[in-house]
């Protein structure tokens, strides 16, 4: 089964568009973790344990590990070990670089670490996408229109009649013999998921900016689900992760977990 049809029959079976996001700072989990040598890995374990029910996938912010060193790497790894298997795990690892670096970033992340899915930067061109691409299984989150105000400096650029994120999507399927492509769309842009949708039928879409960011469930759900009523994975970090800074922080991560998840099941039942 390719990566594709593996995210549609989780979603399906789970009836969740969810993403968590676990884009954890040391700096914001709870007083009484912080002080513990395995904090961070204990407070991941704990919001991965109290919203696993409604969640399809989970994403790793590689930057937020990184800045630990090697603590960082191997909290990264244990923290993937904790997934479920009825969620696919995302690397937000946005690399992208020449073939010989992008094919050891490849191995690294979706074989070695064991991630199902990566982000990738489509700026260095088709020689720097393949790689991610070359296994099946394994899926990857070109960023095409992304949600913080740094997008408008290139992003929106015209070529011809078109804009570039717009060159970057109708491009880049034409590398998509996998079936294992998708397309990171910002929230915070939801006038334009639909001009992405558009020119991307069935590629599965990997949507930030809802919550803390302030981007509409309703304008993704209506905009950007293919046909069926799936074809998203709607990520929400801080407003599940920092629910609560006490210690009922994993039941608060749960409450706001389960009320993203009814809200996202509302729209779709309403447009599809």
């Amino acid at each position: 089964m390719n990566f594709s049809n593996k995210l549609f029959s989780i979603q399906k079976k789970s009836n969740s568009l969810l993403c968590v996001g676990l884009d954890t700072d040391p700096k914001k989990i709870p007083v009484h973790l912080r002080s513990k040598k395995n904090g961070v890995l204990e407070f991941n374990k704990q919001v991965i344990e109290a919203t696993k029910e409604f969640a399809s996938a989970y994403k790793i912010n590689f930057a937020f590990y990184e800045v630990m060193g090697k603590n960082g790497w191997a909290i990264i790894e244990k923290t993937r070990a904790l997934l479920p298997t009825s969620a696919i795990s995302i690397a937000d690892a946005k690399r992208g670089d020449i073939g010989n670096s992008s094919s050891y970033y490849a191995d690294a992340i979706l074989n070695k670490m064991e991630f199902d899915s990566i982000t990738v930067a489509p700026y260095m061109g088709k020689d720097s996408v393949l790689p991610f691409l070359g296994n099946k299984n394994k899926g990857v989150f070109l960023l095409a229109l992304t949600s913080n105000q740094g997008a408008f400096d290139f992003q929106y650029k015209k070529i011809g009649n078109k804009r570039l994120f717009e060159e970057v999507v109708t491009i880049s399927q034409q590398w998509n013999t996998n079936n294992n492509l998708g397309f990171v769309v910002g929230a915070t842009k939801s006038t334009d998921i639909r001009a992405v949708r558009k020119l991307a039928s069935d590629v599965p879409f990997l949507v930030p900016g809802i919550g803390a960011q302030g981007g509409s469930v309703e304008d993704v759900i209506r905009h950007g689900c293919t046909n069926d009523g799936f074809g998203v994975l709607i990520n929400a970090s801080r407003s599940i992760l920092y629910a609560s800074s006490g210690k009922d922080f994993a039941e608060a991560a749960r409450s706001e977990a389960l009320k993203l998840n009814n809200e996202i099941n509302f729209f779709r039942d309403k447009y599809f």
